[in-house]
Parts: structure tokens; sequence; C-alpha cells
């Protein structure tokens, strides 16, 4: 079996001829293929990013960019290293402050042991044009507005299309734009495969009618385009395109005249044409004072985005104007970011009515650096960069601000935000001293340390979570580390391809934060372990995480959950797509009290006479398997490991099923019994003539 597939691209540049060999390690990157395709991924390994600062927003967003697996990646920050950086930088450390390290070299060399496949390196000195012209992303983050105009001109003005993005957080707030350039096409905007349907009767007319089989309900919608294939009778309809319109539950029209085709007879697939999208970006500087429509988190928030964008406008002429952003907690200083705000909005318009409230807040925590609003926006700027590197999934168009305000204090003093000078103080400038003891006193228990897992820990670390005497982090997990985990499984390397999940990356974890006090379990969660975690255990915790691939377990800790009354946070992702759900005692719905809609499951009927389409054929498929060599067999051993018991079993148990048994004994021991190869070949040889002759032409006989 090939575990790799290698690619030979040459690229010519007038005099030059470049050679450049791509190699997808599909042990590691199984994964991310089934999400992105092997087109996808070779465009990711071709692509070089330049991430401009690297504080911990843009160290989460390296970090994800070399785990997927881009060609090359430059930090360029030349800025020292402080100690409030470790609120959020998970790979600085306080060796690295105390050595007046810049914050590149702090953190390359462990970026570069995350994919040794990726070319990471530092850059040293001004971002110009060259420097930029040999990328084909550009990410600014924590970068002023007048730099990043400067950037994003660099970007537009390059011989080749350079993706520009830039990015923000600043205390609970965040924000995020993209400029992908002119003219920017999107190959597949939501990366699910290609609707079909099988086709019943289709009529000569205009509009044609299409009627689909009843098992199942047509998902085209009105404007999409279909083609057609397997089509019988009609077959000047086979590779047509056609629009669809008026979508019915069992049956669309057709943009299209098929008076004069031939009659249909049977048969057609017609499968949606997923169709490429070319967008139009505008510049930072055009977009800044023309933002257009926001992209929404929080529809209850509808207002919120123009305020937002006003007030990450005023912070850069704020600090423009005054040397630094406001005082932490400060009344006076948030009247001056209000005046501010209000002198910009004269100019720009953003808003009517500026929210006076919402800013004062915004310019009390700015100077505020918390590590979970940083791997949030490093995930949505790592998946934008996906995009602009392979042209897969529809790109965030053009402006996503976000906010936390409700996770924020009542009130907000400029002595409990006043920073301490360690390593906690990005986060005490946003919730205080009152609020961070709190948190180094939680007792926590973390459930599963692969992908959420080893993103919960690292968070757990930066934000001082039971880094308290009382404290504590309990982690289980009875899985052990494979190649493919390490590629999204940022705390393990490939020396620990072997080892227990919970281990190496509690140990990780306290290589960020040699404070946390984790305790490495590998036990699974269950019934079976309830001498484990017993009810003193349960009644000991604070707070519940779960970071749980299946959801028979998510279901049980949630049962422990509400029986002990304790908080859960809930989680989970498949492929570019997640979901949380926050479950506190006595004031939401629990994880349990809501299950997902069963999964569409054809008839047996259908199943055993007439499979069309590959998920029937495979449940057909599986069932034909377990009757020949798990059920009959097993029911075969029974009997021949007590046959009397057996016997009387069976003749005192007149039901058909009884029955079925006895004649599974006997197809095994008397019909099917082989000894030979050659009776092996002839019992498989039958086999094959009753399902695909025989029962066929029975079928359509009757």
């Amino acid at each position: 079996i090939a575990t790799t597939t290698t690619t030979t691209t040459t690229m010519d540049d007038d005099d030059e001829t470049m050679t450049t060999t791509m190699t997808i390690d599909e042990d590691l990157h199984s994964r991310q293929l089934a999400v992105y395709g092997r087109e996808s991924m070779r465009k990711l390994q071709n692509s070089r990013v330049l991430i401009v600062h690297a504080k911990g927003l843009g160290c989460e967003i390296a970090k994800n960019v070399i785990l997927a697996g881009v060609r090359g990646v430059t930090i360029a920050d030349d800025g020292r290293c402080a100690t409030d950086d470790l609120a959020a930088q998970f790979y600085a450390s306080e060796a690295d402050v105390a050595a007046g390290k810049t914050r590149s070299e702090a953190c390359v060399g462990k970026l570069q042991e995350l994919n040794p496949a990726v070319d990471v390196c530092a850059h040293v000195g001004v971002v110009d044009a060259s420097v930029i012209s040999r990328h084909d992303v550009v990410v600014c983050t924590e970068t002023c507005e007048r730099e990043a105009r400067r950037v994003n001109e660099a970007c537009r003005a390059s011989g080749k299309p350079i993706a520009f993005i830039k990015a923000d957080t600043r205390g609970v707030f965040g924000s995020v734009f993209c400029d992908f350039g002119d003219a920017f096409t999107v190959y597949d905007t939501d990366g699910e495969d290609a609707l079909s349907c099988i086709m019943a009767s289709v009529s000569c007319d205009s509009p044609a009618l299409v009627t689909c089989i009843e098992d199942e309900r047509v998902e085209l919608q009105d404007g999409q385009r279909v083609t057609f294939s397997e089509v019988r009778g009609m077959t000047e309809l086979n590779g047509v395109t056609a629009v669809v319109k008026n979508v019915k539950k069992h049956s669309f029209e057709l943009d299209l005249d098929t008076t004069n085709f031939s009659p249909y007879v049977g048969g057609g697939i017609a499968t949606q044409v997923k169709e490429t999208k070319t967008l139009a970006f505008k510049s930072l500087s055009q977009a800044i004072d023309e933002p257009g429509e926001f992209l929404l988190s929080d529809f209850a928030k509808m207002e919120r985005s123009p305020q937002l964008h006003l007030a990450f406008g005023a912070l850069d002429a704020f600090v423009e104007k005054y040397g630094a952003p406001p005082i932490p907690g400060s009344d006076a200083d948030a009247d001056k970011f209000v005046a501010e705000a209000e002198a910009l909005n004269a100019t720009r318009n953003s808003v009517e009515s500026v929210d006076k409230d919402l800013l004062k807040i915004f310019a009390k925590v700015s100077r505020g650096y918390i590590s979970p609003m940083a791997a949030m926006f490093g995930g949505i700027v790592g998946q934008e960069v996906v995009k602009a590197c392979t042209g897969k999934f529809h790109p965030l168009f053009q402006w996503f601000y976000f906010d936390s305000v409700e996770s924020l204090p009542e009130t907000l003093t400029e002595a409990d935000l006043a920073p301490a000078g360690d390593r906690y103080d990005g986060q005490v400038m946003c919730f205080g001293k009152a609020m961070q003891e709190k948190i180094m006193t939680q007792k926590t228990f973390l459930v599963g340390a692969g992908a959420l897992g080893c993103e919960f820990l690292k968070n757990f670390a930066c934000m001082g979570l039971a880094c308290g005497e009382s404290g504590r982090v309990t982690v289980t997990d009875d899985d052990t580390i494979e190649k493919s985990n390490l590629s999204r499984q940022f705390l393990f390397r490939d020396w620990n391809i072997g080892q227990g999940k919970s281990v190496c990356a509690s140990a990780a974890a306290k290589m960020i934060n040699p404070t946390l006090q984790v305790n490495a379990l590998e036990n699974r969660v269950s019934p079976d372990t309830e001498d484990v975690f017993d009810d003193a255990f349960w009644e000991g915790l604070d707070v519940v995480v779960n970071a749980l691939d299946n959801v028979n377990a998510r279901l049980y800790v949630d049962s422990r959950c509400v029986y002990f009354q304790k908080p859960l946070l809930e989680s989970g992702t498949l492929g570019t797509k997640c979901n949380t759900q926050m479950v506190i005692p006595n004031m939401t719905e629990h994880y349990g009290a809501s299950r997902d809609p069963p999964e569409k499951s054809a008839p047996m009927c259908t199943l055993h006479s007439f499979p069309h389409n590959i998920d029937h054929c495979l449940t057909w498929a599986r069932s034909e398997f377990e009757g020949c060599y798990e059920k009959a067999p097993a029911e075969a051993n029974a009997y021949l490991s007590k046959p009397e018991e057996y016997a009387s079993a069976a003749l005192a148990n007149p039901d058909a099923s009884m029955r079925e048994n006895v004649e599974k004994v006997a197809q095994v021991l008397l019909k099917s019994s082989c000894s030979t190869y050659d009776e092996c070949v002839a019992w498989a040889r039958t086999q094959f003539q009753e399902h695909f002759y025989d029962k066929i032409m029975q079928l359509t006989f009757t």
C-alpha cells in the first residue's frame, strides 16, 4: 500500500527553471486529505506564508498552518519577549524573557518541531516588498493601521497574487480582515460532496419535469445546475447541464425544452455541478472606509460589528496620539477613548450613534491579551490561510468582529485590573486579580487528550488554570499516539508515537507552564472505572471538560455531571465543522437532553431487492458478510459445544427465529462444510450464482 504521493512541478520564470518535488505523507495527513482532497493538499504544500508579529495570536496561526503542511512559514517579529506575552504565547518562556530573546527567536525552533517537512525561519528587519514577494499569503497580527495598509498595498502591487490577512485580539474583542485580490477564484464553496438524485421519469415538455425515486428526498435548491448520466431512452439528456427550478420533495423542473427528445425509458442520475465563484476583494484602505457587510457570529448582536469596526480604528488613533493603549480599568482613559471614537466617526460615518458604554469596556480591557481569544482567532485565520492557498471553501468576505463582553466582571476598576508583573498580566488586565485567583484554584477534569484535549491543556497552562497550590487538572485518555495524530494534536512529536496521550500531553503542558498542577491517568471514563472515578472524585470537581470522539462516552460523562451537579463544557469537531455546548446546572439543558435526528436508512426490502446506491450496496454487503462469517458459524459452534442442550432448547422453542437458527446450523455443517481448497472455490461459485444471478432472475421474473 503506497503511503506517499509524489508530484513533480516545473516552473518557468524567464531564464530560470525550478523543479519542485512535493510528497504528501498520507500517514500523517490522512484526515486532512479526506477534507481538502489531493489537489488542495498539493497547492497547500507549494505555498509560503509570512506572519508578521508572533505574540499569542501570531504563534497560534503559525502552529496551525505548519500542522496543515504548507511549504514554508516565515516569522517576522524583532520585538523582545515580555512577561505578559506568556499569557498567550505558549512557545515563549520565562527563560526567553530573561535572556532578552526576540519573539521569533523564541518560537521558531519549537514551531519547526511541529512538522519537519515545513521550512520555518525568522526574518529580521523591515518587511519590505522584496520579502513580501517571496510569499503567497501575508498575515499581519497586532499591526497598526498605517503599517497594515503599507503591507496590503505591497501585496497588491506584487507581480503575483498575494493574499493579505489582518487579525487582532484586544482583551475579549477580536477582528479579522481578508483581501485575496480583485479576482479570487473559489473552486469549491462548501467542500461538500455533489448532491445526486436517482431519476424515475423525465417528461418531454418545456420545462421538463424530472421525477426521482421516492425513498430519498431531493436536496437540490432552485438555481443550482445539474448534469445527467446513465439515462436510457432519452439519451440526448446524457452529458447535458441544466438549471434546476421549482424543487419539490421528489421532483424538480429543468430550464430545458425536452419536447423533441426521445421518450424516457429508465435509469438516470442527476448530479449537482459544483461551480466556481470569483470574488472581488477591496483593499484595506478602501474597506476601512467602505466595510460593506460584516460576517456575523451572534445574531443577538446585529449592530455590534459596526461599533467594533469603529472601536479598533479609534484604538489605533488613540495609540498614535498617546503612545499606548488606554490604562486597564481607567475611567479617564476610557473617556478619552470615546472622544477619539466620536472624532473618527465624524470622518468615517461608521455608525449613526456611538455606543459609549461598549467603547468604554473596549478601552478598559484593550491592553488585555488572553489565550482563549488567541486560540479562537488563530484557528479562524489559519483556516483562511488554507482557503487562500487552495481556493477550497468560501473565504471570509471581508470583515469579521467578535466580542465576549458577557465573560467580563460586572465592574472593571483600575485597581483590580492593574498588572502585577507576572505571566498572567494579560489575563488580569481583562478579568482582574480576583478572577485570576479563582482560576488558579479550580479543580478540573479533562476527559480526552486528543486534538481538542491538547488545545485545552495549552490554554489551561497559559491561563494559569489549576496553577495554584490547591488547583488540579486531572486528564485521562486510554489511547496511544499514532503518526496520523501529529497533524493536529500539536503537543505530540514523532518520538512520542506509541506512548500514552494523557501522559505526553500533560508533560508538554507543564513545559508551557511548570506550575500547572496536572495529574495524568490512562483510564476510560465508563461504568467499568467507577472505582477510579468514584463519588469522592466527582464531588471534588469544579468543572468538567469533554474532549471526546464518541457519543456514548459523552452521554456517560454528561449523566455523571447531571448527578453530581457539575458544569460541563462539551465540544466536538468533524472536518471543518465544530460544535460547543455550555452546560450549567439548573440553568441550561444538559447534553443528553437533546439528540441528533436518526441517520437516514433505507427499508430492508430496498436493501435486499433494489439496492441502487453505494450506501445500499455497502449495507447489503455487510449484512451478508455477518450472516455468512459471523452469525451462522457462531450458531454452529453453539450447537457443537453442547449438542444435546442445543437440541432440547430448539425443540422447546417453537418460534420462527429458532427455526432460522437451526437452518443456519444445518447450512454450515451439512451444506457448506468445506475441507479442501477446491470445495471452498466451489462453495464461493455457488454463492455468487445464488446472489448475483438466481435471485436477480427470480426478481425480474416475478
